[in-house]
């Protein structure tokens, strides 16, 4: 009888154990499904008048982010890497390899979709891309997406610096011709879907580096005036084509003087996200320096403007730097207010941004990923 009774006595604790996890499990997932709930509800001004659901969850989880700190991000970071390239059939990264997690953030290019091209100009399958667009945003990190499209008037590589720009605009001769190539752009974006046909958003960052010289709609091959009217026909044109499901980002180039942040800027109503590529091309001093004052710039006009900003391409080709990650660039853009930070591609052993297994800088890299304020992919999902 006593052993009867010992026995029910732990029946009953095992149930009531189990009950209470259940109770838990329901709680948590509530509370998760209120805090997703939230941030869909949050009223919020975006380029895209009638954004659906998902884009203006993404917007307000952007936002979200500088209150744990700051996303990291990669470039192509599942369709290749040092001595890899994704056939289909695997799904890695360097990060993950080095690091145990994938980024939270997630880029990728679809240059020579306008021309109708089956792989785009890095040599990526669209069909591919879009697969791992679809398992990135299943796994809850954010999508970032580049564009480079060849020079319109030329044919050749969006490096070819013939103007261009006056052409494609509504009053030009090829402006039907860069209709066209922007309807392949929004069939691209319209056809992101999820596993239950739920549009997948993503943010859209077009005619980047403006302030450059190097690519067809940068300084000196169009004036101010041009490039504005091309962003602001672009956005119009794609609000047309019914796509709904972006963010757009304008990003230009290191600053020479605070000004020329916004000399190309198109407007508030025609930008949602304000970013800033900054690459080390010379010294760590000078690299510092720029960080210091382009990002501060970035903080004052984020604020007065009440958008979100980010580091939107970065990178130091092949890291050759001691402590890089930890003593030079989070001392320098920790606690700035940034959303993410975005580095360039690991493309073949002379052009890589990110460290793989066996690179010298490794361990400093990891040391990185563990600071509480950087967020890779397994941190970004608490943000809901």
């Amino acid at each position: 009888m006593l052993i009867t009774r010992i026995q029910d006595f732990h029946v009953l604790q095992y149930k009531s154990t189990i009950i209470f996890a259940k109770i838990v499990l329901v709680l948590l997932f509530a509370q998760s499904c209120k805090s997703h709930t939230a941030l869909i509800k949050k009223d919020v001004a975006l380029v895209d008048s009638r954004p659906n659901r998902n884009t203006k969850f993404l917007f307000n989880r952007i936002k979200e982010i500088p209150k744990q700190g700051y996303a990291f991000g990669h470039q192509d970071a599942t369709a290749y890497g040092i001595g890899w390239k994704n056939n289909g059939k695997q799904y890695q990264s360097d990060v993950h390899k080095v690091t145990g997690d994938h980024p939270a953030v997630y880029g990728f290019e679809i240059g020579h979709i306008e021309l109708g091209h089956a792989f785009n100009l890095d040599t990526v399958n669209f069909k591919l891309m879009k697969t791992l667009i679809r398992k990135a945003h299943k796994n809850r990190g954010i999508i970032t997406i580049s564009w480079h499209p060849d020079n319109p008037v030329s044919n050749k590589s969006a490096w070819d610096t013939i103007p261009a720009v006056k052409d494609i605009l509504s009053t030009g001769r090829l402006h039907y011709k860069y209709k066209d190539w922007l309807s392949n752009v929004a069939n691209f974006m319209n056809r992101l879907k999820g596993p239950w046909g739920n549009s997948i958003p993503v943010v859209f960052r077009p005619f980047h580096e403006m302030n450059g010289s190097w690519f067809w709609w940068g300084e000196g091959n169009c004036s101010p005036q041009e490039y504005i009217q091309l962003w602001r026909e672009t956005v119009t044109i794609l609000k047309e084509y019914k796509v709904n499901n972006i963010l757009y980002a304008y990003s230009p180039n290191t600053l020479k003087l605070e000004d020329d942040y916004l000399k190309y800027y198109p407007g508030d109503e025609y930008v949602d996200i304000l970013g800033i590529d900054i690459y080390q091309h010379t010294t760590t001093e000078d690299f510092v320096e720029a960080l210091k004052k382009d990002i501060s710039t970035l903080k004052k006009i984020g604020i007065e403007k009440n958008k979100p900003y980010a580091l939107s391409e970065a990178g130091l080709n092949k890291i050759p730097v001691n402590d890089w990650w930890t003593k030079i660039l989070d001392k320098h853009i920790a606690n700035s207010g940034i959303s993410w930070a975005l580095f360039w591609r690991n493309a073949w052993p002379s052009h890589y941004f990110v460290p793989y297994v066996g690179h010298e800088n490794t361990n400093d890299f990891v040391a990185f990923k563990n600071l509480p304020h950087v967020l890779f992919l397994e941190d970004i999902k608490k943000i809901r």
